[in-house]
């Protein structure tokens, strides 16, 4: 079993920064992708960021490109979410999942076998 612990949510205003982590612990697959999704009040969840099992290949959704960098700490298996010029938009739940692939279209579980509890970012105007 893989467990999944996001951290490092919080208020911020807009254009400001925060780094959110992904802690995996349990049965890893070297094969699998991370992904970032998040939550916004009233809308479905949607992909923010991907990156592959060795921290390589990035993809980013189009609403953040340019200001978001995921990156992984290989000897922790951790993995990260930069987030820059914070947004009002950008509020909602942030939620890391592991999978033999990310699908970055909306998808009920982008492909995703294991998630995190998610962890809440607000941005204020």
């Amino acid at each position: 079993q893989v467990q999944l612990v996001e951290s490092g949510g919080g208020l911020v205003q807009a254009g400001g920064s925060l780094r959110l982590s992904c802690a995996a612990s349990g049965q890893t697959f070297s094969s699998y992708a991370m992904g970032w999704f998040r939550s916004a009040p009233g809308k479905e969840r949607e992909f923010v960021a991907a990156v592959n099992w060795g921290g390589s290949s990035p993809h980013y959704s189009e609403s953040v490109k340019g200001r978001f960098t995921i990156s992984k700490d290989n000897a922790e298996n951790t993995w990260y979410l930069q987030m820059n010029g914070l947004k009002p938009e950008d509020t909602g739940i942030y939620y890391c999942g592991l999978g033999p692939v990310v699908v970055t279209t909306a998808h009920p579980d982008y492909g995703m076998h294991y998630w995190g509890k998610g962890t809440l970012v607000t941005v204020s105007s």
